[in-house]
């Protein structure tokens, strides 16, 4: 049995413990190894002070809407190539494939190239004050441009895991984020480039995840060619990309609002508030970009089963991923909730407003981070099934639908409590909503069954006549 066999007979047929180890596992390493680009930054950048500390603060959702344009031809093509290779399909899995990668290239470097010419009003409206706003701008400056080796990888990532390979994805990102990891010292301090140093360090640790790519691309390693000319802009492919590429999207730009928001409720208090605000992000972010490393293994199972029409395969993936993530949820929670402090005062050197409103923050977001697991296996699993709708409801829920309104009007009635308190409070909402959409998922699931197994009772019947 060749690779490639192997990685489908992985999707397929593999026991769903096993499969979802084998798929999961390599990628929420790599994603959780990758999330340390973040807190790495964060944790060297705050020796320089607050207003640098809140200057990545204020960057940081920018890179992850540049970011999100990889996720939506990403994710939207792993959704569509995993049902592909369940039906066999490969052909058509070869051109979505292209047509993602170099789709993504092109719209990544026009939004960079924008992002550049309107960077200082961008910034502003981020919430860079004009003691943050130069640290920011030469920050950016450097960590923008080499966004677009990330939407490269950020594709590639979703395309290799839909066709099995999660240890391919697990090496990119590792190699990437210990580079990162030795080389923010060195820039940082030891060359005197403050926060450029740590933007130079992260554009040279993501070049690094992209040769990892190439290497697997020229090697032949992968199912794909990813040629030119296998690009396809017919409307099933693009059709069949956006209507779950676009969710994906959204749930970003949602997610670099929300961020916003933030920072720019915390502007109203002190640059302590938005460096702590800050610190929190990238904590929350650490674990939820595990659930979503994790995530990115069960997607392809429940795609590839789901086009397989391997209704038990699927539903047994579904409540293994649940209970699974929900365990590393409540156990991440816990820490961030009962060692709060100890946490934050490790990004400062010692101002104690940024680590009392961290804290205060770290705390109770902890507690409510417990229902991530749960709220992600499910927003995930509409898009698995190219349930475009319903996927894009529940993504947009945690950041936008119930967040945004939160953290609009709750700082104006409890002050700074209010932005402490308004991501678990959209948490919460967002898990009652995930319950209530998932008990007619199941049961339409149900239904799409008994319609199969009633179609080949009947085949069966035909052919015995």
């Amino acid at each position: 049995m060749d690779k490639q066999n192997k990685k489908l007979e992985l999707l397929g047929n593999a026991p769903i413990p096993k499969a979802l180890l084998a798929m999961g596992i390599p990628t929420m390493i790599g994603m959780l190894i990758n999330a340390l680009y973040n807190l790495v930054d964060a944790y060297f950048v705050g020796g320089l002070g607050e207003s640098q500390m809140a200057a990545i603060s204020v960057v940081y959702p920018l890179g992850q809407v540049v970011v999100g344009l990889g996720l939506l031809f990403g994710n939207g093509a792993a959704s569509y190539i995993s049902r592909l290779l369940g039906q066999r399909n490969r052909e058509q899995a070869n051109r979505v494939a292209s047509t993602a990668l170099y789709s993504s290239l092109v719209v990544g470097t026009i939004m960079i190239v924008l992002s550049i010419i309107f960077l200082e009003p961008i910034l502003k409206l981020l919430g860079a004050t004009e003691s943050i706003l130069p640290y920011a701008a030469t920050y950016a400056g450097i960590y923008i441009i080499s966004c677009i080796f990330n939407v490269f990888n950020v594709t590639m990532n979703n395309i290799v895991t839909s066709e099995g390979a999660a240890k391919t994805t697990m090496c990119a990102l590792l190699l990437g984020a210990v580079l990162n990891i030795g080389l923010d010292p060195l820039f940082i301090y030891t060359f005197h480039l403050d926060v450029a140093g740590a933007a130079i360090a992260t554009a040279i640790s993501q070049i690094v995840s992209t040769m990892v790519y190439l290497l697997y691309i020229f090697r032949r390693k992968s199912a794909f060619q990813f040629k030119i000319k296998d690009c396809t802009f017919s409307k099933e492919v693009l059709s069949e990309i956006f209507k779950i590429g676009i969710s994906t999207l959204v749930f970003q730009l949602l997610t670099s609002i929300s961020i916003s928001l933030i920072n720019n409720a915390a502007g109203n208090y002190s640059d302590a508030a938005i460096a702590g605000m800050g610190v929190v992000t990238r904590l929350i972010s650490m674990g939820s970009l595990t659930v979503f490393g994790f995530i990115k293994g069960f997607q392809p199972i429940a795609g590839y089963s789901y086009g397989a029409k391997k209704f038990d395969r699927l539903r047994t993936a579904i409540k293994t991923s649940v209970l699974w993530s929900t365990i590393f949820c409540v156990i991440v929670g816990l820490l961030f909730s009962l060692f709060s402090a100890t946490i934050v005062s490790q990004f400062t050197t010692g101002n104690v407003e940024m680590i009392k409103i961290g804290a205060s923050s770290l705390r109770i977001n902890g507690i409510t981070f417990m229902l991530f697991g749960f709220y992600t296996v499910y927003s995930s699993l509409f898009l698995a099934l190219g349930k475009g709708k319903e996927g894009f409801i529940l993504g947009a829920c945690r950041q936008g639908i119930c967040f945004i309104p939160v953290i609009l009007i709750l700082p104006f009635v409890w002050g700074l409590n209010g932005i402490l308190y308004a991501q678990p409070i959209a948490d919460v909402l967002s898990a009652l909503i995930t319950v209530f959409m998932a008990i007619p998922l199941h049961k339409s699931l149900t239904v799409e069954e008994r319609i199969m197994k009633g179609t080949s009772s009947i085949s069966c019947d035909e052919q015995s006549h």
